[in-house]
């Protein structure tokens, strides 16, 4: 390991550079001086790191999933509206595959409201997931925090 490390993963930047430890935490700056740095150290710190890193991929995936899932709602709400001014005998095809099949309008109105519905179900669990990964983004913030703390006590 050589006297001079940057890991920068996410909203914090470990340094370390000969006898100190460097954390950037956006404008805050946390400097805390050690006889050597100890490989117990680092490596917590980079582990941390790389929890909030893959932690911060999830909650962007879901934010990208809540996005498109709420496309889908409001596009089959939109479609069924359209459908529903329509009369009752006017001739209406679902598309399946390459092909489309004759159905009523009941059926087709059925299927776009059950379509928005487990659209909604989806939106729900994923801001569930969202709020529980953020959580746990800020748990290991503070952990690492509690590090520079712990060490600085020392």
């Amino acid at each position: 390991m050589s006297n001079r490390h940057k890991l920068k993963e996410g909203k914090f930047r470990l340094h370390i550079w000969k006898k100190f430890f460097t954390v950037r935490d956006g404008n805050r700056l946390l400097r805390e001086a050690v006889a050597a740095p100890s490989l117990g150290m680092s490596k917590a710190f980079s582990e941390l790191q790389a929890k909030v890193m893959d932690t911060q991929q999830k909650v962007k995936l879901a934010d990208l999933q809540i996005e498109q899932l709420t496309k889908t709602k409001k596009h089959a709400h939109l479609t069924d509206t359209e459908v529903m001014m329509l009369v009752d005998e006017t001739r209406m095809y679902e598309g399946v595959g390459r092909m489309f099949i004759l159905q009523p309008k009941g059926v087709i109105h059925n299927q776009l409201l059950e379509k928005q519905r487990i659209a909604e179900e989806k939106i729900k669990e994923l801001e569930q997931k969202k709020s529980y990964l953020e959580r746990s983004v800020k748990e290991a913030e503070d952990n690492i925090r509690e590090m520079l703390m712990a060490r600085r006590a020392q």
